[in-house]
């Protein structure tokens, strides 16, 4: 596997193919190559079986993997190739239920959206797969918790969904022996995220944020946007094509198992 990329989610999904005998190169700070040095680029993507981007675009929608390695992913022979991407191309659905049917680009995410579809049209064996907000050990509403970086915000009927990042280790998986396409790639449950602080709180024994209206909460302009959308993924698809299920279908298993894997 050749990963661009070696983020969070990436980076358990290389741990967990070593520890199956995978050899895994990749980009990204906690990678062995440097993006910029493209013959040693090259030279990982034609000894590569899977090929897997995990890097954003920008702003303007440029994708830099595309940019610089584009031509050669496309004349690759590799059995395999993925891209992960984002459940914000669908934009806000008034929190109606979105599958991979639906329109992309009418939200927030434009430049997701148009990444998402360039890599779609890069090659027709691609597999797509959108992700909710993810979450995981060392990356969830436990530690937002402990930090004192929790609120509750005062906005009736938003539902979101999410992904524990075990379960897009489990997709993009279980997509090397499925059908290539877009794939949602979430967790069976949607719900606020006031529950999701409240039940970490209650994992921690400790008293919930108070209750703010989006106004008071004093947020950030990224994270104001987080609540402008209101949405939830069905995951269908994934579990129709390619024999998928969540291992956590709700927050609620998710957080235990984080608060499990951390050891308190």
């Amino acid at each position: 596997m050749f990963i661009f990329g070696l983020g969070y989610t990436a980076s358990r999904l290389a741990a967990r193919l070593r520890r199956d005998g995978w050899q895994v190169s990749a980009t990204g700070r906690a990678g062995d190559v440097d993006f910029a040095d493209a013959d040693a680029v090259r030279a990982h993507i034609a000894r590569a079986s899977h090929i897997l981007s995990s890097v954003p675009p920008d702003r303007d929608g440029d994708d830099p993997v595309l940019a610089h390695y584009g031509d050669v992913v496309r004349a690759s022979s590799a059995r395999w190739f993925g891209y992960l991407s984002s459940t914000g191309v669908y934009g806000d659905t008034g929190g109606a239920w979105v599958d991979e049917s639906a329109p992309i680009g009418t939200g927030r995410r434009s430049a997701r959206a148009l990444a998402d579809q360039k890599w779609q049209d890069l090659r027709p064996d691609m597999r797509v797969f959108r992700l909710p907000g993810i979450y995981g050990p060392g990356r969830s509403a436990l530690e937002r918790v402990r930090e004192g970086k929790a609120h509750r915000i005062a906005i009736d009927g938003q539902v979101f969904s999410r992904v524990h990042v075990d379960d897009i280790i489990g997709g993009v998986m279980a997509s090397f022996e499925g059908l290539p396409g877009v794939y949602n790639v979430a967790d069976d449950r949607p719900c606020s995220q006031n529950a999701v602080i409240e039940g970490a709180c209650a994992l921690l024994g400790v008293a919930p944020p108070p209750l703010l209206s989006l106004e008071d909460a004093g947020l950030s302009p990224m994270a104001r946007g987080f609540y402008a959308e209101n949405r939830r993924v069905a995951n269908g698809r994934a579990k129709r094509m390619l024999g998928w299920r969540p291992l956590y279908p709700s927050w609620r298993e998710g957080l235990i198992a984080c608060r499990n894997e951390e050891g308190n």
